[in-house]
């Protein structure tokens, strides 16, 4: 039986429900889990829970599109008809033209990021990962149905990468400097239908640079295209966010924006549920508005709901609002998650949600991930955020932009509070609107606790950065009244004009030591860390080698303007006025290569590395930040041939309240436990079993092991599940390492491993390595510190997906998926390839037939028509003869070989001539097929159509241009 939405979660964990956890990647570790290089990596309790639909009139257009790396640059027009056409709607020339040949652009699907699969290149852009990023185009056909006439039809392109110019049947309809927002774009006006098809053309530039880390290319999050009634629900037009009242009573204010493409007035009716976490409505209103054709308006309501299921951290409990309306031409739908709970900052106490104090534990993310660069699949990103949920994680910051909106449905739905981040400090129009984009899309979402207006930016101390955050925070307090603004500033705290006077909330980048000054001049300003730490770590590296770019996972090194994991947490921990913290970073990221340039191509500063392999950094913070569950960790690993009885110092890290030491079954010593800091031993080292064991009022409650591992013999694959959906996105990580003869986990094993997989498509290979530049799309991956990661996307339908990994000296791993049957998400239907002639020239009406060699006279714009294909000539009382000419498509293997001119119809007896050469006739006046060859090399077409008296004539279908076969 084919999964729905409401996938079943199996296994140890049991079932979750939808309104508290729908997303289930990796469960909670037991208390008596050994912890490690593999911890958390293996479980197999669930499947990734598809995200409901908020518009259903959305369709994914992920398919279809064709792409090609590197600029096109059109020829500039010359003769006056070039130069006049030119100028003109839907002419547009090059790569952007509708009848361009692109016959032989790379099939891509979305999302894509093309940087992601380029080789490093030393003098490349040493931020951007050394990776090339260039310019790319890409082109999309679209057949739109005739029913779909009258309707509002929406492109929605989830982000570009970078700088983009959008064209629709040759008309420029949108350019957007930014490779984080949204774009929407009302495709009405340019539409066409049936046979008559519509092409979509984008130049991105990647050249263009917003931040200084791995940025991506390309259309890396989805395109969705919108079918709506006439009278509809703007994007992004309903703001719902409950509110408390100063009585104590909840409601839900509703805002529904409405807009209309009809052509007279049209009254809408607004009908609003709010369903709770079981789907059953408990609170109705109803409105009603005028809308003038284009025009535009909204109906405010108000949900009164008793005793409400509130949201927190532990307990993500989300209601739906679900907005209909109904409008001559037929209604539309949105069905929002909302969550119901209260926020503050307090100056002295810190953070509050729903009245109770919270620490945030935060982490700064940016949204690549080894293998798939920014083009992250939202399986994985559920993947990637119960990582950090391992973690004991509970606030996230977005740095430094906008994330992907899956990325805000699974905060709400997994317990994370997030800090959402602007990207351009700059209130011009331009940015200010894409200011406003952020807050009016992600306004909804109770994860989100505070707005970022900006990120260390060198006009924070002056007179002229306070004016510009002026306005951007009231902007985003004109748009949303419920949440605080903040500015994540790196200095000028103290200057006479600075920005921390014009936000609600203080953000300190670093600058520790200023905590307490800064609080003390100010202290009725809330504050939280909103970046700190920045320490370095080498996943499965215990010793500092710089001349090799390699740094120590024991958490002593660090940038100069940051700290230790324990010291940045123990600068926060200690400080009840300081809301909390964000660690830079959460996983490491392509690019920003700190402390070092080429030949390191990604960050050092993750908790976990790119692949989402833990460091030491990972049992640090579990123990700083997990209080429901015992937790111990211990570092480095236990495998150091050739070091046998030299000092090894350890470092335990647990939240119990004593942490003993055993080797080999010997106490090696026991400690109070210190949570912040960790315990340090120092232990003679003998090959065998080291044990980390937490004890709680003298009983354990958590265990670590270690064993010394021989050498390898074979390879291992774990998923992160043992189930996927067959829907052709569901993605599961493998993790690849190596286990000696007792299937011990050898932690220094570096070999290459190649691997096959039948039943799914490998689309990215990592292994955590800041300095690896082998590929990230091959099927092999040397294993870095022992461990090597594959990322495996389904195939549809039920099945099995089989992997097999080798590598050279070791026996070869055989693991084995379950592909379950799943419904896919409705994708619109790819065009399938051909050239299509769309623009002719028409002539005027002859009574008697003209010479069918007759052409338009030079610069002559005026005497012959400009028509389409399927536009039929007016009846007239006579005979009538009208000849059209058109320019053959340009098809590189049809300009070779020769192929084939179909008309779909034709109405009127038609003449057909290619080059000249007459090559075919249609002698029935009725509308019919015509189907003509075409020679090798030939340029042009032109048809005579012979109308019969009284009844109409022409081209009235589509054209199209095969090559044989």
């Amino acid at each position: 039986m084919p999964l729905g939405r409401r996938a079943l979660l199996t296994g140890t964990a049991g079932s979750l429900a939808a309104a508290t956890l729908p997303v289930r990647a990796i469960a909670a570790p037991r208390p008596t889990e050994p912890s490690g290089l593999l911890h958390g990596l293996g479980r197999r309790d669930g499947l990734f829970e598809r995200l409901p639909v908020e518009d259903p009139s959305r369709t994914l257009l992920a398919r279809g599109w064709l792409f090609h790396e590197g600029d096109i640059t059109p020829p500039a027009p010359v003769t006056h008809d070039d130069t006049y056409s030119n100028a003109k709607a839907g002419n547009a020339r090059g790569a952007a033209a509708m009848d361009y040949d692109d016959s032989d652009w790379a099939a891509v699907t979305l999302p894509h990021d093309w940087a992601s699969a380029q080789g490093f290149v030393e003098t490349a852009n040493v931020a951007q990962g050394y990776r090339p990023r260039g310019i790319g185009w890409y082109r999309r056909t679209l057949r739109l149905d005739p029913a779909d006439r009258g309707k509002r039809l929406e492109l929605h392109f989830g982000a570009i990468a970078t700088a983009a110019t959008i064209w629709i049947n040759g008309s420029i309809v949108a350019r957007n400097f930014s490779g984080y927002n949204a774009i929407d774009i009302d495709l009405t006006p340019f539409a066409r239908f049936g046979d008559e098809l519509n092409v979509i053309a984008i130049r991105v530039d990647a050249n263009a640079m917003e931040g200084w880390w791995y940025e991506g290319a390309g259309l890396y999050r989805q395109v969705w295209l919108s079918k709506r009634a006439p009278v509809s629900i703007t994007t992004d037009g309903v703001h719902c966010d409950p509110r408390l009242g100063s009585d104590g009573r909840w409601s839900v204010p509703v805002t529904v924006a409405l807009n209309s493409i009809a052509r007279e007035m049209a009254a809408a009716n607004v009908l609003v549920d709010l369903l709770d976490p079981a789907g059953k409505v408990v609170a109705s209103a109803r409105g009603q508005a005028q809308l003038p054709p284009l025009g535009e308006a909204e109906v405010a309501l108000s949900l009164p709901v008793a005793d409400p299921q509130l949201w927190s951290i532990e307990t993500p409990t989300l209601y739906t609002v679900r907005v209909i309306t109904d409008a001559p031409g037929g209604g539309d739908e949105r069905r929002i998650a909302i969550g119901f709970r209260t926020i503050r900052f307090d100056a002295s106490q810190g953070f509050f949600l729903n009245d109770k104090a919270v620490k945030l534990k935060g982490v700064c993310l940016h949204q690549d991930h080894a293998g798939v660069g920014v083009a992250v699949p939202d399986a994985l990103l559920a993947w990637r955020l119960q990582r950090m949920k391992d973690t004991g994680v509970n606030a996230i910051r977005c740095s430094h932009n906008a994330q992907a909106e899956a990325f805000y449905q699974l905060c709400d739905r997994m317990g994370f509070v997030v800090m959402d981040e602007n990207r351009v400090f700059n209130p011009a129009p331009e940015n200010m609107a894409q200011l406003e984009w952020l807050v009016r899309a992600h306004r909804n979402h109770p994860s989100i606790i505070l707005w970022s207006v900006f990120n260390e930016e060198p006009m924070q101390g002056t007179e002229a950065g306070v004016e510009m955050v002026r306005r951007m925070a009231a902007q985003v307090h004109a748009l949303d009244d419920s949440r605080p603004v903040t500015a994540a500033m790196n200095g000028s705290f103290y200057d006479p004009k600075n920005v921390s006077s014009v936000v609600d909330v203080m953000g300190f980048n670093y600058y520790q030591g200023d905590y307490d000054k800064f609080h003390a001049l100010n202290p009725a300003k809330p504050s939280t860390s909103s970046e700190d730490t920045s320490a370095f770590m080498t996943r499965g590296a215990y010793t500092t080698d710089k001349a090799a770019h390699v740094l120590s996972s024991m958490d002593d090194e660090a940038a100069p303007w940051g700290a230790t994991h324990r010291d940045a947490w123990a600068e926060i921990a200690k400080r009840r006025f300081i809301a909390g913290g964000f660690v830079w970073t959460g996983f490491d990221y392509h690019g920003e290569p700190t402390p070092f340039t080429w030949p390191t191509i990604a960050s050092f500063f993750g908790i976990l590395d790119l692949c989402g392999f833990p460091k030491t950094a990972y049992d640090i913070h579990r123990a700083h930040w997990i209080d429901d569950q015992a937790v111990v960790g211990v570092a480095p690993h236990w495998t150091w041939p050739g070091k046998e009885g030299q000092p090894m110092p350890l470092l335990v890290t647990s939240n119990a309240e004593r942490v003993r030491l055993v080797l080999n079954g010997r106490m090696i010593g026991e400690q109070a436990v210190d949570r912040i800091m960790g315990n340090r031993f120092t232990v003679a080292y003998a090959p065998g079993r080291l044990e980390a064991i937490a004890l709680r009022g003298g009983r354990e409650v958590a265990r670590a092991v270690h064993e010394t591992a021989g050498p390898a013999v074979a390879l291992r694959l774990t998923p992160a599940r043992r189930q996927m959906l067959g829907d052709n996105e569901d993605v599961v990580p493998v993790t690849i390492d190596a286990v000696d003869a007792k299937g011990r986990h050898v932690p220094t094993e570096n070999r290459t491993t190649r691997f096959t997989i039948d039943g799914a498509t490998l689309i990215g290979v990592g292994n955590g390595d800041p300095n690896s530049h082998e590929s990230e799309k091959a099927p092999q991956r040397s294993l870095f510190n022992g461990l090597a990661q594959m990322l495996v996307q389904a195939g549809e339908g039920r099945g099995k997906v089989t992997i097999v990994a080798s590598a050279d000296g070791l026996r070869a791993a055989r693991l084995v998926i379950d592909r379950l049957a799943a419904t896919p998400r409705a994708q619109v239907a790819v065009t399938p390839p051909g050239a299509f002639i769309l623009g002719w020239r028409r002539s005027r009406s002859f009574a008697t037939a003209p010479d069918p060699g007759m052409t338009p006279p030079v610069n002559d714009n005026n005497s012959w028509d400009f028509t389409r294909s399927g536009t039929p000539a007016a009846p007239e009382a006579g005979p009538s003869f009208r000849l059209y000419r058109a320019a053959l498509p340009v098809r590189r293997r049809v300009v070779a070989e020769g192929g084939t001119l179909s008309f779909a119809q034709i109405e009127g007896r038609a003449t057909v001539y290619v080059d000249g050469r007459q090559v075919a006739a249609k002698t029935d006046p009725a509308a019919g097929t015509l189907v003509v060859p075409v020679p090798a090399g030939a340029k042009g077409v032109a048809v005579l159509v012979a109308a019969v008296p009284g009844a109409r004539s022409g081209i009235t279908g589509a054209v199209r241009l095969a090559p044989k076969g």
